[in-house]
């Protein structure tokens, strides 16, 4: 594999089209050389690769514009399960557990401040979870990666990893201080190091334990800018299928049984009724206000009808619901300007959206709102699959 790899990228810089199991991984790459376009498959884990791990597939950037249509319309879904994914398909129980990231930052203190009370709140346990890079251990980039990989060095290896159980272990005893201060509830919690790139190994984790959801701090302005392409929460949001609470560093410190208005976006398609069933899994116990939200992008005199009509509906089902709707004229500014003025406007304490999952050239070329959201609001937002 190896070998493969030096000799395609003697030839051309190499660049990463897709991340799968180790076998749709060989699928992949037999149909793009079966179209001429040479393929190496290496592991996402350089120190322990095992074929139950993910595998990156890679091709010359020059063959980028040929491959790109074959690989949007290869459909892998096919492939047969293994003996644990059967298992684990047949027992899909949401695990009574919220994953809580952490890069040790003050970001992630306020994202475990929430996640304590929602885990409270919820009745679960906290696993807290930190992904740290071995020295070289590639960084990950969206498209190109010029860089060669180096022989794994143990020592290396090790010393990084006691480093970061030592952080682990700083943070651990700083939320037991604050549970003994009374700053935040008595939970449960637990903690694991993983190696890797953080995104990857939150979706991987998400995909076999099926944690109640995930809460993950955000940056505030300026570094937010800087993180646009590479934000690990915005990664995880759009790869995710976990509910998805993205905390902002400098959001009013609000916890859902504090909040009294939460706004919930609404295109009119049939998953959001899924999504909004969901949202209410976590808000449903406490007298919160929904505003059902459509921002028109032409006049159309159906949509305050079609609002009114999911308003009707859903007080039906949540009788003890209060909602109201709000139809948004979208001017000349982009659209999560427009509902950043009326999140402010209207006192909205959360956001809430159900959100497709998009491969990652839909995600670089077209963001999704949620995306957009996470790097102009200041609002708590819950995403929902």
């Amino acid at each position: 594999m190896k070998n493969e790899e030096k000799e395609l990228n003697q030839r051309d810089e190499l660049v990463t089209v897709a991340i799968h199991t180790y076998e749709k991984a060989q699928i992949l790459k037999s149909i793009l050389e079966a179209n001429s376009i040479p393929a190496v498959i290496t592991s996402v884990n350089i120190i322990q690769p095992n074929p139950a791990g993910s595998y990156r597939v890679k091709i010359r950037k020059s063959d980028l514009p040929e491959a790109l249509p074959i690989i949007e319309n290869t459909d892998l879904s096919y492939v047969e399960k293994t003996g644990e994914e059967k298992n684990r398909s047949k027992d899909k129980e949401i695990k009574k557990e919220i994953l809580v990231p952490t890069d040790f930052s003050d970001s992630s203190m306020r994202a475990c401040e929430f996640a304590f009370r929602l885990a409270k709140d919820l009745g679960c346990e906290i696993k807290l979870m930190h992904v740290f890079f071995s020295p070289y251990y590639p960084v990950s980039m969206p498209f190109g990666e010029s860089y060669a990989v180096l022989p794994p060095d143990e020592e290396l290896y090790l010393d990084v990893r006691e480093r970061m159980e030592k952080e682990m272990k700083k943070w651990v005893d700083k939320l037991n201080e604050k549970i003994a201060a009374g700053e935040l509830p008595e939970i449960s919690f637990n903690h694991i190091l993983q190696e890797g790139l953080p995104e990857e190994e939150i979706i991987n984790y998400s995909k076999k334990m099926h944690p109640m959801a995930i809460v993950m701090g955000t940056r505030g302005a300026s570094q937010k800018d800087i993180d646009l392409i590479g934000s690990v929460t915005a990664e995880v949001i759009d790869g995710c299928k976990t509910p998805v609470f993205a905390i902002p560093e400098l959001a009013p410190p609000k916890y859902l049984s504090e909040m009294k208005k939460v706004g919930f976006l609404t295109n009119f398609r049939e998953r959001e009724f899924v999504a909004f069933d969901r949202m209410m899994e976590f808000i449903g116990k406490y007298p919160i206000k929904v505003y059902l939200v459509h921002v028109n992008k032409k006049e159309d005199m159906w949509n305050e009808i079609k609002l009114a009509g999911i308003r009707h509906f859903l007080e039906k089902k949540y009788p003890s619901l209060e909602t109201d709707y709000k139809l948004i004229d979208k001017v000349d500014e982009p659209l999560e300007v427009v509902i950043d003025k009326f999140v402010r406007e209207n006192d909205i304490d959360m956001l809430a959206m159900s959100s497709s999952r998009r491969n990652i050239f839909a995600r670089m070329f077209n963001p999704g709102l949620a995306r957009r959201m996470l790097f102009h609001s200041q609002t708590p937002l819950l995403v929902l699959k």
